[in-house]
């Protein structure tokens, strides 16, 4: 499997109603040096001044962003180019995450590359640790900014880093 560290940033809780307005995927391998970002158009009048806040970016700037169909064939493009076997999604939020690169690839090609399923990247950790109580968010080392980018390359750090602690061949 191709392992896919996704975060996304969104101006509202729900696809549709609300638009992604950037994302970041890094494939997981040992240096990690496989990385897409994007920001996107939104897709709808409707935002959350709150939710847009989490990102850093203003309404306006957002309205500037690259037309979404563009970006999801761009990323459908590089997710063809750089993995070899099935693309696999995996992040800290899958529920929040998956949903909108699903509703995306879809709108807008038809497809999800990733199909249907995804890891949350929280209750991976839990269980191996056997504990619902573990965090690991002290095994990231890029910092966690609301930078799409950032937060997808410090889960791509936790997961190498559990699959170091726990011994697990997943590359």
């Amino acid at each position: 499997m191709c392992w896919i560290s996704i975060d996304i940033e969104a101006d509202g809780l729900i696809p549709s109603k609300y638009s992604m307005i950037s994302f970041g995927a890094v494939i997981i391998e040992k240096d990690l040096k496989k990385a897409f970002y994007a920001t996107l158009k939104p897709i709808s009048e409707e935002f959350s001044m709150e939710a847009l806040a989490i990102s850093g970016f203003s309404r306006e700037e957002t309205l500037e962003f690259e037309e979404p169909k563009i970006v999801m064939l761009r990323f459908k493009k590089w997710l063809d180019d750089n993995c070899t076997s099935k693309p696999y999604f995996i992040s800290d939020n899958n529920g929040f995450d998956w949903q909108f690169i699903n509703w995306y690839f879809h709108y807008f090609l038809g497809e999800n590359p990733f199909g249907y399923n995804s890891t949350n990247l929280r209750s991976l950790y839990q269980g191996l640790n056997k504990d619902m109580k573990a965090h690991f968010k002290h095994l990231r080392k890029t910092e966690h900014t609301h930078n799409a980018l950032d937060d997808a390359m410090g889960n791509a750090e936790v997961l190498l880093e559990i699959m170091n602690t726990f011994d697990l061949d997943m590359l």
